[in-house]
């Protein structure tokens, strides 16, 4: 197997040369192609002074173009810093500042939005001043036109002709297994993202064991809906494919009829995603006007798997095999099941370990606990993350002096080693594959003059699992409103992170050290609905 990301292309190039890598639209790469495209992008950020150590952030969403920015970015011997599409000015500003990035590739616009008008914005005006280090954007083609800030894709190509293309092999050939590969931010229990590095070896390590539990093949036809700029996407995604030919096709947004027309169009035999997409699937009128017999493995997690969807996924939506996995950013994959669970095990846990990894679940002094115990889920083993960026006491702190990361979960395993979720540590929770922190928006709730406390907390929702629940409690006679607190949240947060319920209390359930009783709130909310 390939020991980094540059000799991933390489020896994908020469095993798998003319058959399909990509296909975005009508554009369709092979993996010949594909190494073309990768080195001439590369060749680009060398001429731009794009040098081994650098940090290139992609802030874009599924296309081609990403795949190509972040494979040339680690060609060069830069980390690739992947940016959430939805994340808003301020907020792309902070990691990009944090990570000093050297490079930037955004879109001239994506749904309306144009990023560097964003950051713009975030910036006051002054974006060479809050991002000294960016010498250069790339703007990638997508809904245009663009205005004349950073330089096109074709001129980045254009650029390339100053480079020799043996000066950018050298270069590749250079990255060492044990560089940083990437740095994917993950938000913590403090609201502030923290950057989690990962090498190359780890990265196509964790690949390479989701791969092994899919049995993907060069035979395969991958719809990633995930969004690159998750790991799901990422590693588990594009970088799958080319350790074992396998096509990608990448898409754009989620749209069920589109979704259900590439599955036919394209013969798709893998979709992974979150519980909501494939419920969505189910539940379209017109579902079975499509052709989907080619569709032979889903992959899901994030939230919980009714028996009753991994049933209908095998018998209406034809799949052959349903697996459930657990992982986060600082592990990636580091449980899956197998194919041949039966449906109880596939939905009421996250499989064994994986990627070599080893599970344990530990007391609150991190004494190892007995099969059917709940506990803190903890991991250990070689492709547990580097360490947080720039950030050596959050390290410390998620990862003990005997290498094991406490990923704040609560969960058991059985006799056979199969690892269930049943609470979460942190407060954390997921809407629609995405993770939120509520920390992050109780800091911003706190900005309203009239609001003198609240808690959020996630509560169920049919379609995309979990959204949030804000509760407050605001000044005597106070003017706010549900849609008010929304409306200030949207315009400040990413749109999965705004609660989508406000409730005003008199006061919060709290426990003796004056700590929020979130579950209590939880236990509300239930009630409520």
């Amino acid at each position: 197997m390939s020991e980094t990301i540059p000799g991933l292309v390489r020896d994908a190039a020469r095993r798998f040369g003319a058959r399909e890598a990509l296909v975005d639209g009508d554009v369709r790469l092979t993996y010949a192609q594909l190494a073309e495209q990768v080195e001439l992008v590369a060749r680009g950020l060398i001429a731009c002074g794009v040098e081994p150590g650098d940090r290139v952030c992609v802030w874009a969403p599924n296309t081609r173009h990403w795949v190509i920015a972040a494979l040339a970015a680690q060609s060069a011997g830069a980390a690739l810093v992947p940016l959430n599409t939805r994340f808003l000015g301020a907020e792309a500003l902070d990691v990009l500042a944090r990570t000093r990035s050297r490079a930037l590739f955004a879109p001239d616009a994506f749904l309306g939005r144009d990023p560097l008008a964003l950051l713009r914005d975030a910036a006051e005006g002054e974006l060479a001043t809050a991002l000294p280090a960016l010498d250069t954007i790339v703007r990638i083609p997508l809904e245009g036109p663009r205005d004349d800030a950073g330089i096109a894709w074709d001129e980045l190509l254009a650029r390339a002709e100053q480079v020799p293309a043996e000066t950018a092999r050298e270069r590749a050939a250079a990255v060492g297994p044990d560089d940083v590969a990437d740095i994917l931010f993950t938000s913590g229990t403090t609201g502030r993202p923290k950057g989690a590095m990962s090498s190359h070896r780890q990265t196509l390590a964790v690949a390479e064991a989701w791969a092994a539990h899919g049995e993907v093949g060069a035979d395969d036809r991958y719809l990633v809906i995930s969004p690159f700029f998750h790991s799901f996407g990422y590693k588990a995604g594009f970088v799958v494919c080319f350790l074992h030919g396998a096509c990608v096709v990448p898409a754009l947004t989620f749209d069920v009829e589109e979704t259900l027309a590439a599955i036919e169009r394209e013969r798709i035999t893998i979709v992974p995603g979150p519980p909501t997409i494939f419920q969505t699937l189910l539940a379209h009128p017109r579902r079975d006007e499509h052709e989907l017999s080619s569709l032979r493995l889903a992959v899901t997690g994030s939230a919980m798997v009714p028996v009753a969807l991994v049933e209908r996924m095998r018998d209406e939506l034809t799949f052959d095999a349903v697996l459930t996995a657990y992982g986060l950013t600082e592990a990636v994959v580091a449980t899956m099941c197998h194919g041949d669970d039966a449906p109880e095990t596939i939905s009421r846990t996250a499989g064994v370990a994986t990627a070599g990894f080893e599970l344990r679940i530990a007391d609150a002094e991190g004494r190892p606990l007995p099969a059917g115990e709940d506990g803190e889920v903890q991991l250990r083993g070689p492709n547990t993350m580097l360490g947080y960026l720039d950030d050596p006491a959050a390290t410390a702190a998620a990862i003990d002096a005997d290498g094991w990361l406490r990923t704040g979960d609560v969960g058991h395993v059985d006799e056979r080693g199969y690892l269930t979720i049943t609470d979460r540590l942190k407060d954390m929770f997921t809407v629609g594959g995405f993770n939120v922190y509520p920390a992050e928006i109780e800091n911003e709730l706190a900005r309203l003059e009239e609001v003198v406390a609240g808690a959020v907390v996630g509560v169920p929702d049919e379609r995309l699992g979990e959204v949030g629940a804000a509760y407050l409690i605001g000044t005597p006679g106070h003017a706010l409103t549900e849609e008010g607190v929304i409306a200030h949240c949207r315009a400040r947060l990413a749109n999965y992170k705004v609660p989508r319920r406000v409730v005003f209390v008199e006061e919060l359930p709290r426990n003796a050290a004056g700590k929020v009783l979130k579950q209590e709130l939880r236990r509300q909310a239930l009630a409520a609905r």
